[in-house]
C-alpha cells in the first residue's frame, strides 16, 4: 500500500467519525433539587410543622419572589424502614447559583428574618430539640429528549 493510499485512508475513516462528535446529546440538564431528610423527634411533629409553616415557608416563598426557587414540598415518608426519615424537604431550583449569587440571597434571608447568618445558625441548633437531619441530598434533573 503506497504512503497516499494510506493517507487517504486514514481521512476517509476520521471523516466517518466526525458525524458521531457532533450529535447531540440525548438530554438536557434540567433543575437541581435539593433534599433534607429529617427526623422529627418524639412529640415535636406539630411544633416541627409550625416552624416549617413560618420561617422555612418565607425563605422559599422569597426565593420564588427573586426566580431563584421553582417550587419547594414537604413531604412525610409513609412506612419508615429503620434508620429512615420522617419528612423530606425539597426544594427545586432552576440551576446552580454562583457564589455572589448566593451571598447575594443569604442577605435578603437575613433582611427578610431579621437575623444575621450566625443567628440563623444558633436558630438551626436550638431546632434540634424538635428535629434530627439525618442528610441531605443535591441532584439535577436529566430531562430526556
Amino acid at each position: 500500500m503506497s504512503l497516499k493510499t494510506s493517507l487517504c485512508a486514514a481521512v476517509a475513516a476520521l471523516s466517518l467519525s466526525f458525524p458521531a462528535l457532533a450529535q447531540e446529546s440525548s438530554y438536557t440538564q434540567g433543575s437541581v433539587w435539593f433534599f433534607s431528610s429529617i427526623q422529627v423527634e418524639p412529640g415535636q411533629f406539630e411544633n416541627y410543622m409550625d416552624y416549617l409553616s413560618t420561617n422555612w415557608k418565607k425563605v422559599q416563598e422569597l426565593g420564588k419572589k427573586e426566580g431563584v426557587v421553582v417550587s419547594y414540598h414537604v413531604l412525610s415518608v409513609n412506612a419508615q424502614r429503620t434508620g429512615e426519615p420522617d419528612l423530606i424537604l425539597a426544594v427545586e431550583s432552576k440551576d446552580y447559583r454562583t457564589k455572589a449569587q448566593a451571598e447575594a440571597f443569604q442577605k435578603k434571608i437575613e433582611a427578610l428574618l431579621a437575623a444575621d447568618a450566625r443567628q440563623q445558625t444558633t436558630a438551626s441548633g436550638q431546632r434540634g430539640t424538635m428535629r434530627k437531619l439525618l442528610g441531605n441530598m443535591e441532584l439535577q434533573e436529566l430531562l430526556l429528549k
